[in-house]
């Protein structure tokens, strides 16, 4: 993301404008913290163009969901061959697009009945399932084994994310996950 030019937008361009504004003001104070107004501020754009295109801010965020989703689910759809490194994308996902992060898995944020967001989420849900199935000790394991590797990855992040754990400091994220779901689920596999 880097940083938004205060020239103005470009006819075509004000989606994008402000989505990264968006993204840029997230990283910088979380999903809460700021307004369309400071944000059309940011991209150099009208103070009421956000709310045009978007209508409010939870459609800004919608669209930063929408967005973030389908990344996502490239990412976890790339790595779905290999059942360990489902679990690792899905860290270094959290790492890398964090702005997207904090809106995606906060969904009293964004409209979740968008297209956009559903689709995305469906992929990247579709993918943490089968890599889930195929660890499940049975067949009638899937669902809870489902949510004890979502909960096991996501919680990692998260600590990862706040500075929780010692290791986040200067760490490798992704070494310690790879290792941390191999022996937690290495002894049912």
């Amino acid at each position: 993301m880097s940083g938004i030019s205060q020239q103005g937008y470009h006819h075509g361009n004000l989606r994008r404008a402000v989505i990264d504004a968006a993204l840029q003001a997230i990283s910088e104070s979380g999903p809460a913290g700021w307004s369309l107004r400071e944000l059309a501020r940011r991209a150099g754009v009208s103070h009421a163009a956000p709310a045009h295109h978007f209508g409010d801010k939870q459609g800004l965020l919608t669209a930063v969901a929408a967005e973030g989703f389908a990344m996502f689910a490239d990412a976890l759809e790339r790595a779905a061959d290999d059942v360990w490194e489902i679990g690792v994308a899905y860290v270094r996902f959290a790492i890398d697009h964090r702005p997207y992060f904090e809106v995606m898995f906060r969904p009293e944020l964004y409209r979740g009945d968008d297209p956009g967001v559903r689709s995305g989420h469906e992929r990247a849900a579709g993918v943490l399932i089968a890599g889930a199935a195929a660890l499940a000790p049975r067949p009638a394991d899937d669902r809870l084994t489902t949510v004890a590797a979502w909960s096991l990855v996501h919680g990692f992040t998260s600590l990862w994310l706040s500075g929780a754990l010692p290791e986040s400091a200067d760490g490798d994220p992704e070494a310690l996950a790879r290792s941390m779901i191999r022996l937690v689920f290495g002894a049912i596999r």
